[in-house]
């Protein structure tokens, strides 16, 4: 009768290696490579900041109660349920997965939030509203949050368990951070604010060479460690599925408790359950941000989770937008 209970613990040991095994992943650019990820970094960033309309914040104006608390939900809440979860799974999990999950949570709404909430029958209007105003103050929230949550849940394990608590350097952080993101997302708003017209031909453009830019970093960058991946895909899937769920129930509860319009919730459920775990990535690969010496080059567990969160969560985005819309959308 015993036999279950110890092959569970076996799995679950296993699964706590398996994972160790991530973290002595390193990706090195070098020198020249790191200058052309930060040049890939702000060109995605000043693509995203020319989608970025000042009329959006005027909007919030028109609707303000769904837009803030979209913002609590996605600056406050999330974090915050991540926390819950990281702490939940830990004696699953390492704490570099833990602090991906964290990493990832602390990013702004994803900007195919705004399709799949189109999809969804939902409040376009509000998504976009909501990822505009996450991304232009994501130098700011993104270094405080990971900060934050990141620091407290590393001293709250170091209690639990026989390990060192992690110093996050936030000042160092938060200060290659704006200059990587804030200067690059300025640069486009003052672009789109002057020249319209030329925003308009090449906002497009840019947004596709910016994903196509990205996708061939990463391929890239985990090509020599794909086996490793595929080996741990099970584990990582499975933590990757907890977290996004958790974060899709945020939004999508959030909204009902406070009794906003339903294509609202919709919206809200959308941009709280897509995040742009692909800036997570980037600020990964910048060894500025996170310097070899302090995290001692065991943060390949954050990369994986980060990574995989990118493509998940587009697969759990689209399911959502199915179930909505097969939905009336009746209070």
């Amino acid at each position: 009768m015993k036999q279950p209970h110890k092959s569970g613990c076996q799995i679950f040991i296993k699964m706590r290696e398996q994972l160790e095994a991530l973290n002595g992943i390193t990706i090195n650019f070098g020198q020249g490579g790191m200058m052309i990820v930060n040049i890939i970094l702000a060109f995605v960033m000043f693509g995203v900041a020319l989608g970025i309309k000042p009329q959006t914040f005027k909007d919030i104006f028109k609707n303000p109660k769904s837009v803030i608390l979209g913002i609590l939900l996605q600056w406050v809440a999330l974090p915050a349920v991540t926390f819950a979860v990281a702490l939940a799974l830990s004696p699953l999990i390492t704490p570099m997965i833990a602090l991906g999950m964290i990493l990832v949570a602390s990013c702004p709404g994803g900007n195919i939030s705004n399709f799949i909430s189109s999809l969804s029958k939902g409040n376009i209007e509000l998504s976009v509203s909501m990822t505009a105003i996450t991304t232009a103050f994501a130098p700011l929230i993104t270094p405080f949050n990971f900060f934050f949550w990141g620091s407290m849940y590393s001293r709250i394990i170091s209690l639990r368990a026989d390990i060192p608590t992690l110093v996050i350097p936030f000042l160092p952080m938060l200060e290659q951070i704006l200059l990587l993101l804030g200067l690059p997302i300025l640069l486009g708003l003052l672009f789109s604010r002057y020249f319209p017209n030329a925003t308009k031909k090449i906002s497009r453009p840019t947004m596709i060479l910016s994903i196509l830019l990205f996708f061939g970093m990463v391929v890239v960058s985990f090509s020599q460690n794909f086996q490793l991946f595929i080996d741990n895909i099970f584990y990582v899937f499975f933590i990757v599925l907890i977290h996004n769920a958790s974060a899709l129930c945020t939004g999508y509860f959030g909204g009902t408790l406070a009794k906003v319009p339903v294509r609202d919730r919709r919206s809200l459920t959308v941009e709280i359950g897509i995040q742009n775990s692909g800036l997570g990535l980037i600020l990964l690969f910048n060894p500025n941000i996170f310097p070899p010496e302090i995290w001692h080059n065991h943060y390949g567990g954050m990369l994986f989770i980060t990574a995989w969160w990118g493509i998940w969560h587009i697969i759990s985005g689209l399911s959502v937008a199915y179930m909505f819309r097969r939905t009336p959308l009746t209070e």
